[in-house]
Formats: C-alpha cells, structure tokens, sequence
C-alpha cells in the first residue's frame, strides 16, 4: 500500500499488511524509524506554530524528502556571527510570536483572513512580540526548561531612542527606525524597506532578551498571528479547559467553563484573551502554556501523523509562516532529537515583582538581577547576580500609580509552571 507521493509505508506496515492476508513472515531485523522527541514536540510556537513543524518533522516525516523540507523554510540571520552561544552541547532557542496582521512581505491580510483572526484590520498591533518563550535543550536533550517572557515587562532598550520600553516593543521600534534610516538614505523599494525592518527588529529582541536573560541564544524562530491561526487550522482541533466561563468582545474568546475541542478561529481567541482575565496577560501567558502541552498531547497521542492530508497541511503551513535562524536544519535537529528517551518539558513564567504605569501605559516591574539569577540556574550555568528572595517570586504585591498611591492589583506573577499529567490543564 503506498500512502502518499514521497512517503513510504513503515517496515511494521508492510508486516502487519502481510500477515493479514496470511503471508508467512520471517523474522529479520529492520531498521526502525527514531522516536519521537515528545518533551520537545510543542517546541517549534508560538504555540502550536513550531510546536506542529518540528513535531511533524521529528515524526510523520521521517520517510519524506527531507531535503526539500529544510529547505523550504524563511530563514534569518539576525543572530550575527559574533553572538555568543552556549558551550558543552546546550542550546537556548528563542521562539517569537509577531502579533502583526500582515503577511512576510509586509503586505496586508486579506479581509476575509483577518475576520478570521478577529484581531482588526492591518493597521492593528504593530510589529509587538506578543509572545516570547526562551527554551534550554541541555547537551544530553532531557530535561528541557521553557521560560515565558511576559510581553509587559519593563526592561532596558539599548540603541533605540527609548531607554526603557515594554519588551514587546523591541522588534517594532527598531524595525521603525531602521526603515526611517534606510529612507533617510535614499531607499525607497517597499520590499526592502520590510526586509531589512524586519531583520533589525528581530536582531534587537534578541538582543535584548539575551541581557535581560543573562544567557546566550544559539537558535531563533518566528511566527505571525496568521501563522498561529493556520497551523492551528491544519492542526483541525486542540482541546483546552476553562475553570470559568469567559466571554470577551476584544478576542472574541465566548467559552463556558469545562473542557472544549477548540477550531482554529477559537484557538487564536482563546490565546489571545487578556480581557476580563484576574491577572490580565499574565493569565494569557499561561493559557499559551496549556495549550502547548494541549498540542503535544494531540501530535503524540491522538493519530494525526496517521493522516496525510493533515501532515502535509502542517508542513505548508509551517514553510509559509515561520522563519528559522540561519543554519538550523530542522530536519537533522529533530531527527537528533528523536533518539533520546525520556524527555519531559518545564514551562514557567519569568517573575513580576509588581505592576505600575508608566507614560500612561501598564507595565511590569522586573527584577534584571533575580531574572538573570532564576534563568542561569535552570539552564545549568553559574548565576553572575544575586539570588531572588523567595518572597519577591512569590507574595503579593501592591501595584503603584505613577503617582504612589497604592491600589488593588493580583498578585504578580510567581514563575509557577503550568502543568497536567493528561496534556489538557485547566487554566483560567
């Protein structure tokens, strides 16, 4: 039986065919296809984005023409050559999600796309990293470590014409002031214009994700809210569960409390929610978390690597709208993966000491030294700043008014990992 063009039916198959129909079936050895890699398989997202692309190539591709596979992908290479990377075999992967309404090119969605999304027209969200999520593959690719990176943290902005800005805003401002640059000097072809924005923006979060981290990023991907919605579509259902009814107009997010099998227009709602939630888009940020480890348990348990039509949907999706780092050979990385036993992922959220506004807008007050602290021991390195104190992760906090007074907030965010054994947490 031959299943598609460029995939082959496995050696169990062709057994199982066999015997079947009453052929005998001597024993020989076969060469078997490599696991998996299931602690890693929501790793390709912002959410589900990578996590379907390097899920589907660690596994339902194995027998594929990989070589057009790797070389399929959008890459970048805003990493520079002179950063600095981890040592001993360790990597550190920085996966971005774009929260923009246009496409690579930098030209608007399609109206009848964008009342998919539920997210306004182009002219909405910017060019804000909406989603971060730095993950640590330690060199023998076990115990792997995910931190999410609120968008609303306050932090350091070197070489823009801010000093201190939301972390959402690195990749927007710098690709505004680089386009400004570039016409300055002459340059007038949108499409280069975009391009080289684009480049600048992404060089800057990363940048500025590496000093406020303390750590090296060796590896890099990136996806739109476009991007999201059709890996989600391709994906054809992701079931999450809610601790209480929600209904917001913003998101579009209407669920009752209770498990529910989310589409894909529901999917991006239910990320993207921040509306109406206690603790605001710190809640979101867990919901992304729990719809990850959602993903995985979907890829890994519920057959859709037994269906063609929709491995083949998850990989054009994935080749449209995510860009890879420069070198990194998704294929040959997952199939190294795959040969590990054992692996299981950490999310946790980097911690908020308080919340405040400034210039009119909310934002998280952060502590560079505790961050730096927290993430160099996960990832296994020796701390260069002092240790955060287990209330300053932990306790609540008032939040303060750029006039000090104090007023009522949530608590702030205490780095607690999302987690469920049956891959369907329950969030609020």
């Amino acid at each position: 039986m031959r299943r598609a063009t460029g995939v082959r039916p496995t050696a169990g198959d062709v057994v199982r065919q066999r015997r079947a129909r009453g052929d005998h079936v001597p024993t020989w050895t076969v060469r078997r296809p490599r696991k998996r890699a299931s602690g890693l398989l929501w790793t390709a997202r912002v959410g589900v984005a990578l996590a379907s692309c390097v899920a589907v190539t660690a596994t339902g591709l194995v027998w594929a023409e990989t070589a057009d596979l790797a070389d399929g992908f959008t890459t970048s290479s805003a990493l520079g050559v002179d950063a600095p990377h981890s040592s001993g075999g360790a990597e550190n992967i920085l996966l971005m999600g774009l929260d923009t309404r246009k496409d690579q090119n930098g030209q608007d969605l399609p109206a009848d796309i964008l009342q998919q999304l539920h997210a306004g027209d182009s002219s909405d969200g910017g060019y804000n990293t909406n989603t971060m999520i730095l993950v640590h593959v330690p060199a023998d690719r076990k115990n792997i470590v995910a931190f999410s990176i609120p968008r609303d943290d306050y932090v350091k902005m070197d070489g823009l014409d801010v000093t201190d800005a939301k972390i959402k805003e690195a990749y927007g401002r710098r690709k505004a002031q680089t386009e400004t640059d570039l016409q300055n000097e002459g340059v007038t072809d949108p499409h280069q214009l975009e391009t080289k924005g684009r480049e600048a923006g992404r060089a800057q979060t990363i940048r500025t994700v590496r000093e406020l981290t303390g750590v090296p990023i060796d590896r890099f991907a990136e996806v739109s809210l476009v991007g999201f919605y059709d890996l989600a579509k391709a994906l054809g259902g992701v079931t999450v569960c809610l601790k209480h009814s929600v209904s917001d107009s913003y998101s579009g997010a209407r669920f009752a409390a209770g498990v529910h099998t989310l589409n894909a227009k529901q999917s991006l709602a239910f990320v993207r929610q921040r509306h109406g939630l206690d603790n605001g888009d710190l809640d979101r940020t867990h919901r992304q978390q729990a719809f990850m480890l959602s993903v995985l348990h979907e890829l890994r348990d519920a057959g859709t690597f037994t269906d063609l039509d929709k491995v083949n949907a998850l990989v054009d999706a994935a080749q449209r709208d995510v860009v890879l780092s420069d070198g990194w050979n998704l294929v040959d990385w997952m199939q190294e993966m795959g040969t590990v036993d054992g692996q299981k992922i950490t999310f946790t959220t980097l911690p908020v000491v308080r919340y405040d506004t400034v210039n009119g807008q909310d934002v998280n007050i952060v502590d560079p030294e505790a961050i730096r602290t927290r993430v160099q021991r996960a990832f296994g390195m020796k701390p260069h700043a002092a240790a955060p104190t287990a209330s300053a992760a932990t306790t609540t906090t008032d939040a303060t008014t750029e006039s000090g007074a104090s007023v009522d907030a949530p608590a702030p965010d205490s780095g607690t990992a999302v987690s469920n054994s049956d891959g369907v947490p329950c969030v609020n």
